[in-house]
C-alpha cells in the first residue's frame, strides 16, 4: 500500500537526512524543512530503510484505526438519520392522537351547544306563537268591546294572564366557555400518561429493545449493531433512566412480572458504562436470580433478601438529600431495604434484565 503525506495527501518520495522521517515534494519547500538535506527515498541508505519499515508499522497501524475509526462514523452517522426518522415518526402519531382527540372534542362541544341551541330556540318559538295568538284574542276583545263601547266589563271578559319571564330559556355560554382549555386537559389525562422515569435509548445494551414510548424494555433475540458510543452499556444487558438526579425526593415503580433475571437501582453519573463495574463504587440495586432475591451497594458483595411472596412490582423511593434509597412492595407496601449512604453526584436509575420491564405510568 502506497503511504501518504498526512499534511498534503501527496506521496512520500523524499527522506529528509535531518528529522529522520519520510516527506512529499511540499514539505521539502515548507518552512519546518527549510535548510535541511534529502534524499530520494529508494537512494536511502539500508540502515535507514529498514528503519524506516520499522516506523511504517506503527503509522500502518495507526491508518487502519482511522479507517476502522472513519467507518464507525459512517456507521453512527446513518444510525442518527435512522433515530431522527423514528423520533419525528412517533412524535407525530402522539400529536395525531392528541390532534383526533381536540377535533372530536371540539365537535363533541359544537354539538352539544347547537343541540342547546335548537331545544332553546324551539321553546321560544313555541312561546312567542302562543304570545302572538293571546296578542290576536286580545285585539278581538278589544274591538268587541269598543264596538259595544261597554268598558266596565273588560276584566271579565279578558281571561288571559300576564305573559311571565321564564329562567333559563339563554345560552349557557358559561357552560361552554369556562374554563375550557382546563376542562378539555383535565378530559384528556385519561389519553395522557405520566411515567416519572423515561429510558435513554443511547445507554441500552446492544441486546435491549426499548418500546417507542421509552418506558419498557424486553431481551432482544439478537444483538442489535448500535454505536458504540461512551453512554452505551457493552457488556451487561442494562439501561438508564433518561433524567439524572442530584436533589429532592423521587419514586418509580417497575413491574417485573415473571422476569427470570432483574437488576433495579440507580448507578452514579461518573460509574464507567464500559467492561465489568460490578467491582466499583456507586451501584445499588435489588435484583431477582436463580428463583432469589438480592440487594448489593457495589463494591461490597450482595448479600440474600428474604421475602415472603414473590413480586410482581417494585418501588423505589430516593431521597438524594438524605441519602437514602427504599425499596418497598406497592402491593403490599413491605418495606423490602433501604440503603443509608449520602449522595456526592448525580444518579440516574438502572435497569437491567434477560425478560421484560416495564416502568408503570403514575395516576393523575
Amino acid at each position: 500500500m502506497e503511504v501518504q503525506c498526512s499534511l498534503h495527501r501527496e506521496k512520500l518520495k523524499l527522506f529528509c537526512l535531518e528529522d529522520q522521517q519520510l516527506v512529499c515534494l511540499v514539505c521539502r519547500d515548507s518552512e519546518a524543512h527549510r535548510d535541511h538535506s534529502f534524499s530520494p527515498f529508494n537512494e536511502a541508505a539500508p540502515a535507514n530503510k529498514e528503519d524506516l519499515t520499522i516506523r511504517l508499522e506503527p503509522l500502518r497501524e495507526k491508518l487502519r484505526i482511522f479507517i476502522e475509526f472513519k467507518l464507525l462514523c459512517e456507521q453512527t452517522a446513518m444510525h442518527i438519520e435512522i433515530q431522527s426518522q423514528h423520533t419525528q415518526r412517533c412524535m407525530r402519531d402522539e400529536f395525531e392522537k392528541l390532534h383526533q382527540f381536540l377535533l372530536a372534542e371540539e365537535a363533541w362541544r359544537m354539538t352539544e351547544l347547537a343541540e342547546e341551541q335548537k331545544k332553546k330556540a324551539q321553546a321560544m318559538k313555541k312561546k312567542i306563537d302562543k304570545v302572538t295568538k293571546d296578542i290576536s284574542t286580545l285585539l278581538n276583545t278589544i274591538r268587541a268591546i269598543e264596538d259595544e263601547i261597554a268598558t266596565n266589563d273588560i276584566m271579565t271578559q279578558c281571561p288571559l294572564q300576564n305573559p311571565e319571564k321564564a329562567k333559563g330559556t339563554l345560552i349557557n355560554e358559561a357552560k361552554y366557555l369556562g374554563n375550557l382549555a382546563f376542562k378539555v386537559w383535565d378530559k384528556m389525562k385519561s389519553l395522557v400518561k405520566f411515567t416519572p422515569v423515561i429510558l435513554d435509548p443511547n445507554t441500552a445494551s446492544y441486546s435491549l429493545v426499548l418500546s417507542e414510548d421509552l418506558t419498557s424494555m424486553v431481551r432482544a433475540d439478537d444483538r442489535q449493531w448500535l454505536p458504540d458510543n461512551p453512554e452505551r452499556f457493552d457488556v451487561y444487558i442494562s439501561v438508564l433512566g433518561y433524567e439524572g438526579m442530584n436533589s429532592g425526593v423521587h419514586s418509580w415503580e417497575v413491574e417485573v412480572g415473571n422476569n427470570p433475571l432483574w437488576l433495579i437501582g440507580v448507578m452514579s453519573e461518573t460509574l464507567s458504562r464500559k467492561g465489568d463495574y460490578n467491582t466499583m463504587a456507586g451501584l445499588r440495586y435489588v435484583c431477582y436470580k436463580d428463583g432469589g432475591y438480592w440487594v448489593r451497594s457495589t463494591p461490597l458483595p450482595k448479600t440474600p433478601l428474604r421475602l415472603e411472596s414473590k413480586l410482581k412490582r417494585i418501588r423505589l423511593e430516593l431521597d438524594w438529600d438524605q441519602g437514602t434509597l427504599l425499596f418497598s412492595d406497592p402491593d403490599t407496601n413491605a418495606q423490602l431495604i433501604t440503603f443509608t449512604r449520602n449522595f456526592t453526584e448525580t444518579v440516574f436509575p438502572y435497569f437491567s434484565t434477560n425478560g421484560t420491564l416495564k416502568i408503570l405510568p403514575l395516576t393523575l
